[in-house]
This record gives structure tokens, sequence and C-alpha cells, in this order.
């Protein structure tokens, strides 16, 4: 052959290769696409090797011994009605209203003998109502050598507003009904409305904004604590915020949460923007331990001193799962091998390990899994295409592997990243329903709220009462003393 045919042969393997590769590139674009329309939405891993055994199980290659085959004999019983539904007693610390009916024909000498109670649970929407204070006036004699009379009056109780005429409770519904039911004002409007009382959005966005700014110390006394943790778990989502520039056009904001599982406590912090600035400037001061995702914004503190960083496994094992359409084989030996981690936390949890029997349980059997699996994982990025889904999350893991398995060294650490997304939930919702917070401003005191019904629902205490008693309380409470109003102080006394 010529060398102008080789050439061209030459050209045209590289040209094949090149298609060849942007061919699996689309179809992996494709098969995303398909995902995120009609694909499911859990991360769930179910291996399609029925055999596969759990962890914990006895192995498969273990067999049993082959006996004399047996005649085995049967009576079939035949199958019993199924029960009828048991109706579960109505929880007695709900108020009773007791309607007493009498028969229609009961004759005057009738004698009672007994009663058939029959309990319903109904519903009355709730009524807003208008508190009097009353305070009489009085007119006393003097104690003073002038003998003057004066007239003496009882305070008034600290308002959250003073100036206002909206009580704790009413401004705590509102901010429950948005933030933790995610109806927005202007539905409460009109629900207010059908109960006879005409509220403008302009008035209860005023009282949102005096709330927050009643509420400001209580959420940096949050951050407070929150940065005083010696282990923080990191993540962000984001938030459209209406722009000024340009009307009816949104910005993309970021939501940045910062939780501490030792105190369950949660802050949010809001930026108008990704940049690394956000949690750079919100971790200036921090020392301890950062469990984060792949985000390059983190980067800035792998080399400040005193601070650990740590990957989280649930992102490692999303880009795996997503894979499953691009390399099967490879990917589910991965979420195999992942799943095996994920039980041994699971037996650590239903056995109540403490911290140190757990760090050893993470030793023993869950390092060793690490070990093989990031020694196939080097092996087998070599053998695949770099932009493939398989490709990527081979990297994604390889890259991040020291701070993958940095969790082995503590049995205070997580694996994952799981409760502060679950934190983050909220604000999915709530976009879906408010789609964009009116301001900068707006988005902020949306994150101090979001920080304090985050820390109720950590601590599972009920939000509207907390909330409700915290407006009553806030006023009167010194700066050294604002700790006794958070969530989970409440919930340890």
């Amino acid at each position: 052959m010529s060398d102008e045919g080789q050439n061209i042969v030459e050209f045209s393997r590289v040209e094949y290769l090149a298609l060849k590769q942007e061919n699996e590139y689309l179809k992996q674009e494709l098969a995303q696409l398909k995902r995120l329309i009609f694909g499911k939405k859990n991360e769930r891993f179910i291996p399609t090797d029925a055999g596969q055994s759990s962890l914990f199980e006895k192995s498969s290659t273990e067999q049993e011994p082959i006996s004399e085959p047996q005649t085995i004999t049967y009576t079939k019983e035949k199958k019993k009605d199924k029960k009828q539904p048991v109706r579960l007693a109505l929880p007695a610390h709900l108020p009773r209203e007791e309607e007493v009916i009498e028969p229609k024909d009961k004759q005057q000498d009738a004698v009672k003998i007994g009663e058939a109670v029959t309990e319903i649970l109904e519903y009355t929407p709730g009524k807003v109502y208008v508190k009097r204070y009353v305070r009489p006036k009085y007119v006393q004699p003097s104690t003073s050598a002038n003998h003057d009379k004066q007239v003496i009056v009882a305070e008034l109780p600290s308002l959250p507003i003073p100036s206002g005429n909206a009580g704790p409770g009413l401004l705590a519904h509102l901010m429950i009904s948005k933030f933790m039911d995610h109806l927005p004002f202007y539905r409460q409007v009109q629900m207010f409305k059908r109960e006879g009382l005409k509220l403008s959005e302009s008035t209860i966005g005023g009282w949102f904004k005096a709330v927050c700014k009643l509420l400001e110390p209580l959420y940096e006394e949050i951050q407070k604590q929150v940065l005083a943790s010696e282990y923080i778990n990191a993540d962000e989502t984001t938030v459209p915020v209406q722009s000024s520039n340009k009307q009816g056009a949104t910005h993309t904001g970021y939501h940045w949460y910062y939780y501490s599982p030792k105190n369950k406590l949660v802050v949010v912090d809001y930026q108008p923007s990704r940049s690394a600035q956000g949690p750079g400037e919100f971790l200036r001061e921090y020392k301890g331990v950062l469990q984060t995702d792949g985000y390059a914004g983190y980067e800035q503190f792998a080399k400040k001193p005193g601070i650990t960083l740590l990957a989280c496994m649930a992102h490692a094992r999303r880009y795996f799962e997503k894979a499953l359409d691009n390399d099967k084989k490879r990917a589910e030996h991965a979420l195999r091998e992942i799943q095996k981690l994920y039980a041994i936390e699971r037996k650590a949890k239903e056995d109540k390990l403490n911290t140190d029997q757990l760090t050893e349980l993470r030793q023993t059997q869950a390092l060793p899994i690490l070990n093989e699996l990031h020694e196939w994982m080097k092996e087998q990025y070599g053998k695949v295409a770099p932009k493939s889904s398989i490709g990527k999350a081979l990297a994604y893991s390889i890259k991040l592997w020291e701070r993958l398995v940095g969790y082995t060294q503590s049995g205070e650490r997580y694996i994952d990243n799981n409760l502060v997304e679950n934190s983050i939930r909220p604000v999915a919702l709530g976009r879906k329903n408010y789609l964009f917070a009116g301001s900068h401003d707006a988005a902020q005191c949306a994150a101090m709220m979001y920080s304090f019904l985050g820390c109720c629902k950590l601590n599972d205490v009920e939000p509207f009462q907390w909330l409700k008693e915290t407006l009553e309380k806030i006023q009167e409470t010194t700066t050294c003393q604002l700790h006794t109003l958070l969530p989970n102080f409440q919930q340890k006394s």
C-alpha cells in the first residue's frame, strides 16, 4: 500500500474513533435526558444478580451437606377470611365536644342502663380573633411629700412588633405556613379573606421583615454555635431571586447549609452567587472537620491550617448510579461495594455502637473494602473513555479518595452528607410554590427562617409553638441567655 493510501487509512481510523467517542457521548446525554423526564428519582441500587448475598449473611459458597431424598407430606389448610381492619382509638389529648342525642320515642319512666358512644374526628378551620389588653387606670394618693395624687396603669406585655397590631401567634402562623407548609403570602391573604379578614401582602411583608429583624440575634447565636463545632457538613442549593435590573427576570442565588451533627443545629447563609467567596467568608475563622461534595469552591480549605476536608460517599455513589446506562458491569460492581459500606453503617446503628466501637468496626470491615475498591478504580480508569459517565464516576472518586475514606478515622463522622441534604428539601419544595424571593434581603430573611425551622426539625420540636414562645420571650432575653431559646437547648431541658 502506498504512503498516501496508508495516510488515508490512518486518518479514517482516527476519524472513526472520534465519531465513536462522540456517539457514546451523545448516547450518554440522551440517556440522562430520558432519565430526567421519565426515569426514577431515587438512587437505591438493587443488584441484578439475584444470588448476591448480604455482607453479614452466610456466604453462598458454603455448601449445605447433601442429604438423601425424602418424601414430604403436608396438609393443606383452608385459607382463613381476611381480618377486618382495626380502627385505632382517637388520641386522648384532643379536646372533646359532646352532643347528647336522646331517643325520640323515650317514655317518661324510662330507666337509663348505659350509653352508646361514637367518636368521630371533626375539624373547624383556624379562627383569627382579636385579643384585647384592658389595663384599668387608678388614681391613688402619692407617697411623696407633696401629697399629689398619681395615676397608675399596668405595663403592656412586650409585643413582637411594638408599633404593629399583630400578635406572636399570628406571626408564627404566617411564618410556619410559608416556610414549612410552603404557602406563599398571597395565598394566605386569600385564605384570610374567606374568613372575613382583609390583609394586604404589603402588610404581611412588613411583618415578615420586622420578625426577621427581631430574630436576627438568635440567628447569629446559631451561627456562633455551628462554627464552634468540631465537625460540620456543608452543601448548597439554588434560590431564584427577583432581579431589579430587568422586570420579570430572576437571578440565581444560593442558600449554603452548614450542619453541626453534635449540636443538632443547621444555619443557612444566603449568597448572591456560587462563588467560593461565600463559604470562604462564612468559614473564615473555622477550625475542624468539614464534609462537603466535590465542588471546587471548597478546595480553598484543603490547604488551610486547622481544617480537615472529608468527601461525601453518597455523591460518589450518585455518579456510578448515573453511569449504569453507560457501563452497567463496572457501575454495578462499584455500587455493590459501596452498598457493603452502607450495610456496615446500618448494622452499627442497629447494634447501637458507641463512637469507639464504630471506629473499630470501620477500620476492620469498611477499610479493607475501600482499599480493594480504590485499586479496582485505578485499574479500570485507564480502560474507559475519560468523558464517559463511568469515566467521570471513576475520576470523581479517585480524585477525592483520601477525603472519601476519612470518615473511617472516627465514629463521630458520617459516611455522607445526607443529613444536611435532608435540611435542603424544604427549600426545594418552597421553590415550586412561591417561585422566587422578592429581593436579596428577602432571600437572606428566608435563610434565617429555614435555619430556625431546620433546627426545630432536627430536635423534634413543634415549630409553631417554639416560634410563638420565642417571639414572646426574645425582647426580654439578654444576649448571654439567647442560647436558652434555641430548639436544641429546649429539647435537652
